[in-house]
């Protein structure tokens, strides 16, 4: 039976990963490993000082082992693979993150950071975001057959998935959108609501502005239509590749 650890960045409390850990249900054993608080935009960010506290959590998907940790999105990865489960992973999931992760959006994500520190330990994973603020009957009627088909294309071993369902109702979906490239801006553009700080100074909140256009053939313009988009995003480490016929010391 494949094994699926099932994780996310915005929290074991989160209805995001209990309604993929319910469709996970279908295609093996799930094991769910969480942050225990809210730790969106950690990117592949772990933690280095300090202890990691573990708790078993009682889920609302039978059958379903999960722990919540005190820690990032990817040390919950790690902590889910080399403490927690009894086997190895066969695939890692990750999400269903609140919020398009699409363009350079991807790059501060702890839903892809989890899933990139799956490829560091050698195990397929996919990323799966929606629409925030938006309906989840995309992303629910869509994700198992999504997730089969992925599963059984596979990925390169320098890859993972990435798909972002639209948050409209499921009769105007368009359809799916594969190989999409990011798009070169954020979704959310920075926009910083500016007041006096209680004691002096500024006091500075997050309140981003969704993008209305973006580039064809991209992730971005993919959801915007309302498809599902559907792409790779490579990790530059692992898939690195230099020129062997260059002197060792050629600028220095």
């Amino acid at each position: 039976m494949r094994r699926i650890l099932v994780v996310n960045d915005d929290g074991i409390g989160a209805e995001g990963i209990v309604r993929l850990a319910a469709a996970a249900k279908n295609l093996g054993e799930v094991w769910v490993v969480a942050p225990g608080q809210q730790c969106s935009a950690m990117s592949h960010c772990i933690t280095v000082r300090g202890s990691l506290q573990i708790r078993q959590e009682d889920f609302p998907v039978p059958g379903v082992m999960a722990y919540s940790v005190a820690g990032t999105p990817a040390d919950c990865v790690k902590v889910g693979i080399r403490h927690l489960m009894q086997d190895r992973p066969d695939v890692v999931f990750s999400g269903i993150n609140c919020g398009y992760n699409v363009g350079v959006d991807i790059l501060y994500s702890g839903t892809v950071g989890a899933a990139m520190e799956a490829l560091l330990n050698g195990i397929p994973a996919i990323a799966f975001s929606e629409e925030r603020g938006g309906t989840s009957e995309v992303a629910d009627a869509c994700l198992l057959s999504v997730a089969e088909k992925l599963l059984e294309a596979g990925c390169a071993p320098d890859e993972i998935w990435n798909v972002n369902f639209p948050g409209c109702p499921l009769r105007e979906l368009r359809g799916i959108r594969e190989n999409r490239i990011p798009e070169k801006t954020q979704f959310y553009m920075d926009n910083y609501l500016v007041e006096e700080g209680p004691e002096g100074g500024l006091q500075l909140s997050v309140c981003g502005i969704p993008s209305k256009a973006a580039a064809p053939g991209t992730d971005m313009e993919a959801v915007l239509e309302r498809y599902i988009s559907i792409g790779k995003i490579r990790n530059t480490v692992l898939g690195a590749k230099g020129r062997t016929d260059e002197p060792e010391n050629a600028l220095f």
